[in-house]
């Protein structure tokens, strides 16, 4: 058997984890459990005569198997599965431990490919062929079979259920990225629509005025001055625009925020709790507490080793009010540039920001930011139409 016989196929469940090394790991870990091989020379009363040949022949096998099992075809495996089950119907008779190792791994290797049912099922055969094997021919006590065929039925089962949960993570971190695609496309759609509309009226009135200040500039040139000086006009308050524009597009929002940390937090296991109803908040403030909220998350997800977390959010005529809790290890030591950052921010809207820390019993922090006028009367801003200096009838003759 050549040595390429087992570099791992582009096909194997060696290449499949070539992107999750603690999964490779744990694949070399799981031979541990292989001591029990040798669990007669403590367990049983004497040695057979055979036990040593037995022993010393089916543990390389089982070892190639084992191997192959990962680095050959996964469409294979149910093959080496196979084998294993056979050598440790061979075993039973000279080394009990190692026949009833060799079905657990057996069964543990049936989990790695095919649909549950066709999984079980290979389970079922085999753990029949121990049960035969180890009752009719060897005379095991009916005990001692239960056991080790419900631990390799076990085991065989937590392969299967890890494996589809595994496929489920991966199909659900596809549709993630979908839905962020989509969003992104939608957004671009959005902006270059938002950009037509902002800028397609305004450059052509500043064109329209521009042209005919160069035509009125040898005759009327008071005139000529007044189109350009309007014209600037225009300019300026489409600056103005475009400026408001971006910091509307360069905003998340807290609910966007919300949302991202609740796939952030869960996928570092960390259950993440929030109320679905988030008040609609001043754009101001919503911008900015989007900002701070998105940095106490990520001070939960790389430091706090929390378990769970909860925000709040509510409004009244008066303030706004937003509270983060995890059940983390605290705050200790000074407060670091995201901390400060935070702090700024808060001071910035003329809000107030508040730490509660107790040491391994988590964090709570309080933010309060209260309300001008013009947040609680979104209408009150001036229009855009309004806003356009130019005279309809003056352009149209």
């Amino acid at each position: 058997m050549s040595p390429s016989w087992f570099k791992p196929t582009p096909d194997s469940l060696w290449n499949r984890f070539r992107e999750r090394p603690r999964l490779r790991y744990a694949s070399l870990v799981n031979l541990v459990w292989a001591i029990y091989v040798f669990g007669d020379v403590i367990f049983a009363n004497e040695l057979g005569p055979w036990w040593g040949v037995a022993t010393g022949l089916s543990f390389p096998i089982f070892l190639l198997l084992y191997a192959a099992a990962y680095t050959r075809p996964l469409r294979h495996v149910a093959w080496y599965a196979g084998g294993v089950a056979l050598l440790a119907y061979a075993t039973l008779s000279f080394n009990h431990s190692a026949g009833g190792t060799y079905v657990i791994y057996a069964c543990a290797m049936l989990g790695f490919e095919g649909a549950p049912k066709k999984c079980i099922a290979g389970m079922v055969a085999v753990i029949g062929g121990f049960v035969g094997v180890a009752y009719v021919l060897v005379g095991w006590p009916i005990p001692v079979i239960a056991t080790l065929s419900f631990i390799a039925l076990s085991v065989g089962t937590i392969n299967v259920v890890y494996r589809f949960n595994a496929q489920r993570d991966v199909e659900l971190k596809l549709s993630h990225d979908e839905v962020r695609r989509l969003a992104a496309t939608a957004e671009r759609e959005r902006i270059g629509r938002d950009l037509h509309d902002l800028l397609g009226h305004t450059l052509s009135l500043i064109t329209l005025k521009l042209e005919l200040s160069r035509r009125l500039f040898d005759r009327d040139a008071d005139a000529a001055r007044r189109e350009i000086e309007e014209a600037e006009q225009v300019a300026r308050h489409a600056l103005a625009e475009v400026r408001s524009a971006v910091t509307g597009i360069r905003a998340s929002g807290v609910v966007a925020e919300l949302a991202s940390a609740r796939l952030l937090l869960n996928t570092s296991m960390i259950d993440f709790v929030y109320r679905a109803e988030v008040p609609e908040l001043p754009p101001r403030v919503d911008n900015e507490l989007a900002l701070i909220l998105r940095e106490a998350v990520t001070n939960i997800h790389r430091h706090a080793g929390a378990s769970f977390a909860e925000v709040t959010v509510s409004m009244d005529d008066r303030a706004c009010m937003m509270t983060i809790v995890d059940n983390g290890r605290g705050f200790a030591g000074s407060e670091g540039n995201g901390i400060c950052g935070m702090r700024e921010r808060v001071r910035a809207l003329g809000g107030t920001l508040a730490f509660e820390s107790v040491p391994q019993k988590g964090t709570v922090v309080r933010i309060q930011v209260p309300l001008v006028s013009a947040d609680r009367s979104p209408s009150a801003g001036a229009r855009r139409d309004d806003a356009l200096p130019y005279d309809h009838d003056r352009l149209a003759s």
